[in-house]
Protein backbone atom coordinates (compact mmCIF):
# COMPACT_ATOMS: atom_id res chain seq x y z
CA UNK A 1 0.00 0.00 0.00
CA UNK A 2 3.11 2.33 -0.25
CA UNK A 3 1.98 3.84 -3.43
CA UNK A 4 -1.33 4.15 -2.51
CA UNK A 5 -0.28 6.33 0.47
CA UNK A 6 2.61 7.87 -1.44
CA UNK A 7 -0.46 8.96 -4.11
CA UNK A 8 -2.98 10.19 -1.44
CA UNK A 9 -0.33 12.15 0.10
CA UNK A 10 0.70 14.25 -3.07
CA UNK A 11 -3.02 14.61 -3.75
CA UNK A 12 -3.65 16.43 -0.15
CA UNK A 13 -0.84 18.14 -0.45
CA UNK A 14 -1.31 19.34 -3.58
CA UNK A 15 -4.60 21.48 -2.65
CA UNK A 16 -2.87 22.22 0.42
CA UNK A 17 -0.56 24.06 -0.33
CA UNK A 18 -2.93 26.37 -2.07
CA UNK A 19 -5.24 26.43 0.28
CA UNK A 20 -6.30 29.96 -0.04
CA UNK A 21 -7.76 29.28 -3.20
CA UNK A 22 -8.79 25.76 -2.71
CA UNK A 23 -10.34 25.78 0.92
CA UNK A 24 -10.95 29.59 2.33
CA UNK A 25 -12.60 30.52 -1.46
CA UNK A 26 -15.42 28.57 -1.37
CA UNK A 27 -16.09 29.14 2.09
CA UNK A 28 -16.12 32.56 1.71
CA UNK A 29 -18.46 32.08 -1.71
CA UNK A 30 -21.00 29.87 0.73
CA UNK A 31 -20.71 32.56 3.38
CA UNK A 32 -22.17 35.32 0.94
CA UNK A 33 -24.66 33.11 -0.05
CA UNK A 34 -26.09 32.89 3.48
CA UNK A 35 -25.74 36.53 3.64
CA UNK A 36 -27.64 37.39 0.47
CA UNK A 37 -30.69 34.62 0.76
CA UNK A 38 -30.46 34.78 4.64
CA UNK A 39 -31.35 38.35 4.34
CA UNK A 40 -33.42 38.55 1.73
CA UNK A 41 -35.80 35.76 2.85
CA UNK A 42 -35.56 35.44 6.61
CA UNK A 43 -39.35 35.92 7.59
CA UNK A 44 -40.70 35.43 3.82
CA UNK A 45 -40.35 32.03 3.70
CA UNK A 46 -41.04 28.89 6.05
CA UNK A 47 -39.99 25.49 5.01
CA UNK A 48 -40.25 23.09 7.78
CA UNK A 49 -42.56 23.74 11.10
CA UNK A 50 -39.98 25.44 13.63
CA UNK A 51 -37.16 25.77 11.55
CA UNK A 52 -36.12 29.42 10.14
CA UNK A 53 -35.30 29.74 6.84
CA UNK A 54 -31.35 30.83 7.52
CA UNK A 55 -31.29 27.55 9.77
CA UNK A 56 -32.41 25.42 6.62
CA UNK A 57 -30.47 27.24 4.10
CA UNK A 58 -26.91 25.81 6.34
CA UNK A 59 -27.18 22.62 5.85
CA UNK A 60 -27.85 22.95 2.00
CA UNK A 61 -24.67 25.32 1.59
CA UNK A 62 -22.94 22.84 3.65
CA UNK A 63 -23.66 19.97 1.32
CA UNK A 64 -23.10 22.33 -1.60
CA UNK A 65 -19.55 23.01 -0.66
CA UNK A 66 -18.39 19.44 0.02
CA UNK A 67 -19.91 18.27 -3.46
CA UNK A 68 -18.78 20.99 -5.46
CA UNK A 69 -15.09 20.80 -3.89
CA UNK A 70 -14.84 17.45 -3.82
CA UNK A 71 -15.85 16.78 -7.97
CA UNK A 72 -13.18 19.97 -8.13
CA UNK A 73 -10.19 18.08 -6.32
CA UNK A 74 -10.13 14.92 -8.56
CA UNK A 75 -10.84 16.84 -11.82
CA UNK A 76 -8.87 19.42 -11.70
CA UNK A 77 -5.89 17.01 -10.48
CA UNK A 78 -6.44 14.60 -13.82
CA UNK A 79 -6.77 17.26 -16.36
CA UNK A 80 -3.69 19.13 -15.23
CA UNK A 81 -1.44 16.26 -14.87
CA UNK A 82 -3.03 14.94 -18.84
CA UNK A 83 -2.32 18.45 -19.80
CA UNK A 84 1.24 19.12 -18.69
CA UNK A 85 2.35 15.63 -19.68
CA UNK A 86 2.92 14.66 -15.85
CA UNK A 87 0.14 12.12 -15.85
CA UNK A 88 3.06 9.09 -17.13
CA UNK A 89 4.38 9.49 -13.52
CA UNK A 90 1.32 8.16 -11.99
CA UNK A 91 0.77 5.53 -14.11
CA UNK A 92 3.98 3.87 -14.32
CA UNK A 93 4.46 2.74 -11.22
CA UNK A 94 2.51 -1.08 -10.55
CA UNK A 95 -0.42 0.60 -8.57
CA UNK A 96 -3.65 -1.52 -9.46
CA UNK A 97 -7.14 0.58 -10.30
CA UNK A 98 -8.11 0.07 -6.95
CA UNK A 99 -5.20 1.66 -5.33
CA UNK A 100 -5.53 4.69 -8.11
CA UNK A 101 -8.86 5.34 -7.45
CA UNK A 102 -8.81 5.16 -3.83
CA UNK A 103 -5.86 7.53 -3.59
CA UNK A 104 -7.91 10.77 -6.12
CA UNK A 105 -11.63 9.59 -4.32
CA UNK A 106 -10.15 10.05 -0.82
CA UNK A 107 -8.10 13.07 -1.14
CA UNK A 108 -11.16 14.50 -3.34
CA UNK A 109 -13.29 13.40 0.11
CA UNK A 110 -11.26 15.06 2.43
CA UNK A 111 -10.70 18.33 0.73
CA UNK A 112 -15.01 18.41 0.31
CA UNK A 113 -15.19 17.51 3.91
CA UNK A 114 -12.46 20.23 5.03
CA UNK A 115 -14.61 22.83 3.45
CA UNK A 116 -17.77 21.63 4.35
CA UNK A 117 -16.70 21.62 7.69
CA UNK A 118 -15.03 24.89 7.39
CA UNK A 119 -18.63 26.66 6.42
CA UNK A 120 -20.35 25.03 9.05
CA UNK A 121 -18.52 26.28 12.06
CA UNK A 122 -18.54 29.85 9.80
CA UNK A 123 -22.26 29.87 9.82
CA UNK A 124 -22.21 29.07 13.59
CA UNK A 125 -21.31 32.95 14.00
CA UNK A 126 -25.55 33.47 12.33
CA UNK A 127 -27.01 30.61 13.94
CA UNK A 128 -25.27 29.78 16.83
CA UNK A 129 -24.92 25.86 18.20
CA UNK A 130 -27.24 23.84 16.26
CA UNK A 131 -28.74 20.75 17.71
CA UNK A 132 -28.48 17.50 15.71
CA UNK A 133 -31.18 15.19 16.14
CA UNK A 134 -29.45 12.35 14.07
CA UNK A 135 -25.68 13.00 14.01
CA UNK A 136 -24.94 9.51 11.74
CA UNK A 137 -27.05 10.68 9.15
CA UNK A 138 -25.20 13.75 8.54
CA UNK A 139 -22.19 11.49 8.65
CA UNK A 140 -23.67 8.67 6.27
CA UNK A 141 -24.86 11.64 3.24
CA UNK A 142 -21.36 13.93 3.85
CA UNK A 143 -19.45 10.89 3.10
CA UNK A 144 -21.37 9.19 0.33
CA UNK A 145 -21.83 12.71 -1.03
CA UNK A 146 -17.91 13.73 -1.25
CA UNK A 147 -17.34 9.65 -2.64
CA UNK A 148 -19.41 10.42 -5.45
CA UNK A 149 -18.58 13.74 -6.75
CA UNK A 150 -15.05 12.44 -5.77
CA UNK A 151 -15.51 9.42 -8.21
CA UNK A 152 -17.40 12.20 -10.93
CA UNK A 153 -14.46 13.84 -10.85
CA UNK A 154 -12.17 11.28 -11.61
CA UNK A 155 -14.60 10.02 -13.85
CA UNK A 156 -15.08 13.72 -15.64
CA UNK A 157 -11.16 14.34 -15.94
CA UNK A 158 -10.22 10.70 -17.62
CA UNK A 159 -12.98 12.05 -19.86
CA UNK A 160 -11.68 15.31 -20.63
CA UNK A 161 -8.99 16.25 -23.18
CA UNK A 162 -8.67 19.87 -22.39
CA UNK A 163 -9.81 22.14 -19.47
CA UNK A 164 -13.12 24.05 -21.58
CA UNK A 165 -14.11 20.01 -21.71
CA UNK A 166 -14.13 20.04 -18.08
CA UNK A 167 -15.32 23.21 -17.45
CA UNK A 168 -18.48 22.27 -19.79
CA UNK A 169 -18.98 19.27 -17.42
CA UNK A 170 -19.17 20.84 -14.39
CA UNK A 171 -21.11 24.14 -15.77
CA UNK A 172 -23.10 22.55 -17.70
CA UNK A 173 -23.63 19.50 -15.11
CA UNK A 174 -22.81 19.61 -11.49
CA UNK A 175 -23.40 22.69 -10.63
CA UNK A 176 -27.30 23.19 -12.30
CA UNK A 177 -27.88 19.35 -10.48
CA UNK A 178 -26.77 20.86 -7.49
CA UNK A 179 -28.65 24.04 -7.53
CA UNK A 180 -31.63 22.16 -8.43
CA UNK A 181 -30.94 19.76 -5.26
CA UNK A 182 -32.84 22.09 -2.67
CA UNK A 183 -30.51 23.57 -1.54
CA UNK A 184 -32.24 27.31 -0.67
CA UNK A 185 -35.98 25.39 -1.29
CA UNK A 186 -37.64 22.69 -0.37
CA UNK A 187 -38.66 20.61 -3.76
CA UNK A 188 -42.33 20.21 -2.42
CA UNK A 189 -42.44 24.08 -3.17
CA UNK A 190 -42.10 23.60 -6.78
CA UNK A 191 -44.52 22.64 -9.97
CA UNK A 192 -45.32 19.29 -10.60
CA UNK A 193 -43.08 19.08 -13.27
CA UNK A 194 -40.05 20.78 -11.51
CA UNK A 195 -41.05 18.23 -8.51
CA UNK A 196 -40.22 15.44 -10.42
CA UNK A 197 -37.31 16.67 -12.02
CA UNK A 198 -35.49 16.85 -8.61
CA UNK A 199 -36.74 13.45 -7.26
CA UNK A 200 -34.84 12.72 -10.52
CA UNK A 201 -31.68 14.14 -9.53
CA UNK A 202 -29.40 12.09 -6.86
CA UNK A 203 -28.04 15.42 -5.77
CA UNK A 204 -31.09 16.36 -3.84
CA UNK A 205 -31.15 12.96 -1.79
CA UNK A 206 -27.69 13.73 -0.54
CA UNK A 207 -28.56 16.96 0.16
CA UNK A 208 -32.24 16.30 1.57
CA UNK A 209 -31.00 13.10 3.64
CA UNK A 210 -28.06 15.22 5.31
CA UNK A 211 -30.26 17.92 6.05
CA UNK A 212 -32.68 15.40 7.91
CA UNK A 213 -29.72 14.64 10.29
CA UNK A 214 -30.06 18.01 11.38
CA UNK A 215 -33.92 18.59 11.66
CA UNK A 216 -35.64 15.19 11.66
CA UNK A 217 -37.56 16.78 8.82
CA UNK A 218 -36.85 16.08 5.59
CA UNK A 219 -39.05 15.64 1.90
CA UNK A 220 -37.82 11.88 1.78
CA UNK A 221 -37.68 9.13 4.64
CA UNK A 222 -33.79 9.43 4.94
CA UNK A 223 -33.94 5.12 4.08
CA UNK A 224 -35.03 5.92 0.97
CA UNK A 225 -32.35 8.62 0.62
CA UNK A 226 -29.70 6.33 1.81
CA UNK A 227 -30.57 3.40 -0.49
CA UNK A 228 -31.04 5.60 -3.97
CA UNK A 229 -27.29 7.40 -3.29
CA UNK A 230 -25.61 4.10 -2.14
CA UNK A 231 -26.94 2.67 -5.59
CA UNK A 232 -25.71 6.06 -7.15
CA UNK A 233 -22.12 5.43 -5.68
CA UNK A 234 -21.53 1.96 -6.38
CA UNK A 235 -22.69 2.27 -10.22
CA UNK A 236 -20.03 5.13 -10.60
CA UNK A 237 -17.44 3.22 -9.07
CA UNK A 238 -17.82 0.48 -11.21
CA UNK A 239 -17.20 2.73 -14.43
CA UNK A 240 -14.58 4.46 -12.91
CA UNK A 241 -12.80 1.11 -12.16
CA UNK A 242 -13.67 0.28 -15.74
CA UNK A 243 -12.02 3.38 -17.00
CA UNK A 244 -9.08 3.04 -15.13
CA UNK A 245 -8.78 -0.61 -16.20
CA UNK A 246 -9.32 -0.04 -19.53
CA UNK A 247 -6.70 2.83 -19.73
CA UNK A 248 -9.43 4.93 -21.39
CA UNK A 249 -8.11 7.86 -22.62
CA UNK A 250 -5.12 7.78 -19.94
CA UNK A 251 -2.81 5.17 -21.69
CA UNK A 252 -4.04 4.84 -25.30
Amino acid sequence: MTGFQTLLYKEVLRFWKVATQTLTAPIVTAMLYLMIFGHVLEGRVQVYPGVSYTSFLVPGLVMMSVLQNAFANSSSSLIQSKVTGNLVFVLLPPLSHWELYGAYVLAAAIRGLAVGLGVFLVTMIWIGSPSFVAPWWIAIFAILGAGILGTMGMIAGIWAEKFDQLAAFQNFLIVPATFLAGVFYSVHSLPPFWLAVSHANPFFYMIDGFRYGFFGQSDVNPLISFGIVSVFFVVLTGLAIQLLRSGYKLRH
